[in-house]
């Protein structure tokens, strides 16, 4: 008798931690398309980059992060967690003595090598790499599931879109401002389509003269700038009057120069996928907004 009622309540044991179990194992899609699947939630995270540390911590999950990569410096919290290299070196051992059970790392930003080292470590990766504003907020959500902090991550993502919608109602149907958006001087650094800023100016109603380019930073010439001759130009803040986007100055007949669209922008704010792109996608929409006034 004794044993038929062990094997009972073994038998309900069972039923009722199968449910947790199953909520416990996740598996989502990375950005190059790969499945990751881990057996439970995350617990101790490197990111490797910026933009991934801050939808970790926009994600819920913060605490969880236990190596960044150098610049990771919002939130605030994110300066005093360790870091484990940069784009150009890792090291590998000190990513080894965390013990993580999630590398979330930028398919654009850490070198290939790197990348089939960080995978013998036999350590799950999620590729992170948001091409479109839209996929901040789906990176939120999947990284939330990774580390069993869905609420947080699914508010976090609902209130990123609804100022995202908010400004592609009010802006993306205005008269089209031809954009040059400049991240360099020497040589000239552009974004192309491929970029989320390109999606941002798309939203506030501007079209990026070099989207149809292929890499998503390229170079281009003066002269290509020139002849595409754009109505506002766009650049990070300039460290003195011949630098960043004051280079075009010289040039009188280009149509930005002679309105005075020349145009500063926070570059961290709008370059990084993260939530906070939204105040850079604000603020860009207002230059715009300048630019258009300044027609004849």
């Amino acid at each position: 008798m004794r044993a038929v009622t062990t094997s009972i309540r073994c038998a309900v044991l069972a039923l009722a931690c199968a449910p947790l179990c199953a909520q416990a194992a996740v598996t989502v899609q990375d950005d190059a398309g790969n499945s990751v699947a881990l057996a439970r939630p995350a617990q101790r995270i490197i990111s490797m980059a910026p933009h991934i540390t801050e939808l970790l911590f926009a994600a819920g999950g913060g605490e969880r992060v236990v190596g960044v990569m150098n610049y990771s410096d919002y939130p605030e919290a994110a300066k005093r967690i360790p870091q484990v290299g940069s784009n150009a070196t890792i090291d590998m051992e000190h990513v080894l003595a965390l013990r993580p059970d999630l590398l979330v790392v930028w398919k654009s930003g850490n070198t290939a090598r790197q990348l089939e080292q960080l995978k013998s470590l036999g350590i799950p990766i999620f590729h992170s790499d948001p091409r479109k504003l839209d996929e901040v907020a789906t990176s939120l959500t999947r990284l939330g599931q990774l580390m069993g902090t869905e609420d947080a991550a699914q508010k976090a993502a609902q209130d990123y879109r609804q100022r995202i919608a908010k400004l592609t109602a009010t802006y993306a149907q205005r008269p089209t401002v031809r954009v040059f958006y400049q991240i360099w001087e020497k040589p000239i650094f552009t974004l192309s389509g491929e970029h989320i800023v390109s999606d941002a100016i798309r939203v506030c109603g501007g079209q990026n003269v070099f989207a149809a380019l292929k890499l998503p930073a390229p170079t281009v010439s003066t002269e290509a700038v020139l002849q595409e001759n754009p109505e506002a130009i766009f650049g990070g803040d300039q460290h003195d009057a011949e630098s960043g986007i004051n280079i075009w100055k010289q040039y009188k007949g280009m149509l930005a120069v002679q309105r005075g669209n020349l145009f500063t922008l926070d570059g961290e704010q709008l370059v990084r996928a993260t939530p906070r792109i939204a105040d850079g996608v604000a603020a860009l929409c207002e230059r715009l907004e300048t630019a258009r006034r300044r027609r004849p």
